[in-house]
C-alpha cells in the first residue's frame, strides 16, 4: 500500500484509519491477520488436552474465542510468559508443547468480512521485521513450527527442510522468507506499506458531535525507488506498538567503545569471516562480551572458522540464571557445547593462566577500556586488570526498543516509568489482556515489548489487541457508529498550523 505526499491531500479533511500497526514483524503480522476477518472457533472435532479449558471452551463454543472472555479462558494457565493471554492463545495452537507433544491446533479458522477492522501496517523493510537481518546461518531457538502464524504450516512452505525429528529448528533466512510468503498467501498486501519508517507519533483530539475523541497523529516518510523519501502524515485511532526491542543495541559506555573493531551485532562478526583476509585462523583473538544466546551464537561463528575466542560475562560460570540451563541437551547441541567452554576453559583455572588455543572465558569480569592499539582491559572479581591484543570486539549484552517517535521515547509507558523501556527489566505496562497501555488509551503494546520475546508467545498479543478492537467495534456498531466513521470529516487541531496529509 502507498503512501501518499502529505501535501496531496485536502487539508479539511485528513484521513482516519481505525488502527496503525508500527512494526511489520511476525507481531505485526499476526495482528493484520485477525483484523483482516479471520476469525478463531473451536474446532468441533477437536479435544483438548487439559479438560478444564476444553470445558470453558465447550460452554461457548458458538462464538469466536475473539468474543468470548480472554480473562476467564487464561485463568488457572501455565506456560513460559507472564501474559496470560500469550499462555492461552499457545495451548491452543500447540497443545502441550512444553511436555514435548506435537497436537494439532484446536482452533478452526473463518474468513467473516464482519470481523474486519480497516487496518495500516507500517514497516522499515518487507514484512519479516527483523528476521532479514539476522545472521543466516543459526539456527532459531524455538522449533520451526513453534515460528509458524495462524492459518499457514511451517513445514508445508518449506518442505524438505526437516533436520531431525529431535531438531527440527530453522534458519532465520527461513523464518523471514515464511513470513514474507505468508503475507501473500493470506492477502494481507494491502494492509501493509514497506519500507515505511515514523518518526513522530502524538495524540490529538478531534470535536465529533460534540464530543471529544482522542485520535493520534501518525508522522514519518516513505523510502521510495532509489533514494526518493516520500513524507506522509494520517490519523488513527488506535496505535499499536509492534516494534520488537532489536533497535538500539546496549552498551558498556567504557572507554574506547567507539573505535572502529567494536561492534555490537553477530552479523557484524559475520561480514568479517567473509572478507577474505579480514579475519582468519591467523588473526588475533575476537573478543565477545556477553553470557546471552547472541553471544553463544557469535563463540560459534568464530570456532566454526578456526578464529580464537576471549569469552568475557559478568555472572559466574554456574550461575543458575544463565539462560543455557533452561535449554534441553538434546535440542540445543551446539549451545550447550558453548556451555561446556564456558565451565571448562576459564582463563583462571588455568595452571599458567596462559590462553586456550581456540577459546579462553573469563568468568565474573567485566571490560575496563579499548585502546587505539586494539588492546583490551579487563579487570577481575578480585581486580587484577589484565590486557589483551584482539582482532575484533563484539559486545552483545541485549538491546533496547527505539521509541523515539513517541513523547519521552516511550518512558512514561514503563512498568517503571523513570527507567528506558526493556523488554526484560522494565516492558510496557499493559493491561494483560488487551495489551492496551495502562498510561495511554488507544494505545497497544505487544511482543518484545511488554515481555515475550518468542514468536510462540508474542502471537497472544494480537489475540488480546484483536478481541479488544473487535468487541469496541460491535459496541460503536450498536450505536450507529463504526470505529472510524469515513463518512465525517472531523477537526483536527494541534496548534503549530502544520498541515495534514494521508494515505491509500
Amino acid at each position: 500500500m502507498p503512501l501518499l505526499d502529505e501535501s496531496s491531500l485536502p487539508r479539511d479533511c485528513p484521513p482516519t484509519v481505525p488502527v496503525v500497526i508500527i512494526g511489520n514483524g511476525p507481531s505485526g503480522i499476526c495482528l493484520s491477520y485477525l483484523l483482516s476477518g479471520y476469525t478463531p472457533y473451536l474446532d468441533p472435532a477437536a479435544v483438548h488436552p487439559n479438560p478444564i479449558l476444553y470445558h470453558k471452551l465447550q460452554e461457548a463454543k458458538h462464538l469466536p474465542i475473539t468474543e468470548q472472555s480472554l480473562e476467564y479462558l487464561s485463568e488457572g494457565l501455565e506456560g513460559r510468559s507472564e501474559n496470560p493471554v500469550a499462555v492461552l492463545f499457545d495451548t491452543l495452537l500447540h497443545p502441550n508443547a512444553d511436555l514435548g507433544f506435537e497436537f494439532p491446533s484446536v482452533l478452526q479458522w473463518r474468513l467473516e468480512k464482519k470481523h474486519h477492522v480497516p487496518h495500516l501496517v507500517l514497516g522499515k523493510a518487507t514484512p519479516g521485521g527483523a528476521w532479514h537481518a539476522m545472521e543466516g546461518s543459526m539456527l532459531t531457538i524455538s522449533l520451526g513450527i513453534w515460528m509458524e502464524l495462524p492459518g499457514v504450516n511451517y513445514r508445508d512452505i518449506t518442505p524438505g527442510k526437516r533436520r531431525s525429528v529431535t531438531n527440527d529448528r530453522a534458519t532465520p533466512e527461513e523464518i523471514s522468507s515464511y513470513y514474507k510468503n505468508y503475507v501473500k498467501l493470506m492477502g494481507l498486501q494491502k494492509n501493509f506499506a514497506d519500507n515505511t519508517y515514523v518518526t513522530s507519533v502524538q495524540k490529538l483530539h478531534r470535536g465529533l458531535d460534540g464530543i471529544s475523541q482522542g485520535l493520534w497523529e501518525v508522522r514519518g516518510y516513505q523510502q521510495l525507488q532509489g533514494d526518493t523519501h516520500v513524507p506522509f502524515c494520517l490519523f488513527a485511532e488506535n496505535v499499536v506498538l509492534a516494534t520488537g526491542a532489536s533497535d538500539s543495541p546496549a552498551r558498556l559506555a567504557v572507554e574506547g567503545e567507539d573505535l572502529p573493531y567494536v561492534f555490537h551485532s553477530v552479523r557484524d562478526l559475520g561480514v568479517a569471516v567473509n572478507r577474505h583476509g579480514k579475519l582468519g585462523p591467523a588473526s588475533d583473538p575476537v573478543l565477545v562480551v556477553g553470557a546471552g544466546l547472541s553471544a553463544a551464537d557469535a563463540v560459534l561463528c568464530a570456532c566454526n572458522h578456526s578464529i580464537s575466542v576471549l569469552h568475557v560475562f559478568r555472572k559466574r560460570s554456574d550461575d543458575p540464571s544463565l539462560i543455557f540451563k533452561q535449554l534441553p541437551k538434546t535440542l540445543y547441541p551446539e549451545y550447550h557445547r558453548v556451555y561446556h567452554m564456558m565451565c571448562s576453559q576459564t582463563y583462571a583455572t588455568s595452571a599458567s593462566s596462559v590462553l586456550f588455543p581456540d577459546y579462553t572465558s573469563f568468568p565474573e569480569h567485566c571490560v575496563l577500556s579499548f585502546q587505539p592499539d586494539m588492546r583490551c582491559v579487563l579487570r577481575g572479581s578480585n581486580g587484577v586488570l589484565k590486557a589483551f591484543k584482539v582482532s575484533m570486539v563484539l559486545v552483545l549484552i541485549g538491546t533496547y526498543p527505539n521509541l523515539f517517535f513517541l513523547k519521552e521515547q516511550g518512558q512514561y509507558l514503563g512498568l517503571d516509568p523513570s527507567r528506558p523501556i526493556s523488554c526484560r527489566q522494565n516492558p510496557v505496562d499493559i493491561n494483560p489482556y488487551t495489551f492496551e497501555c495502562s498510561a495511554e488509551p488507544g494505545l497497544f503494546a505487544m511482543g518484545p515489548l511488554v515481555g515475550d520475546n518468542f514468536v510462540r508467545f508474542l502471537k497472544g498479543g494480537a489475540l488480546g489487541i484483536a478481541s479488544c478492537l473487535l468487541k469496541r467495534q460491535k459496541q460503536m456498531k450498536k450505536k450507529g457508529k463504526l470505529i472510524a466513521d469515513a463518512g465525517e470529516c472531523g477537526r483536527v487541531g494541534r496548534g503549530d498550523g502544520r498541515g495534514s496529509g494521508g494515505f491509500v
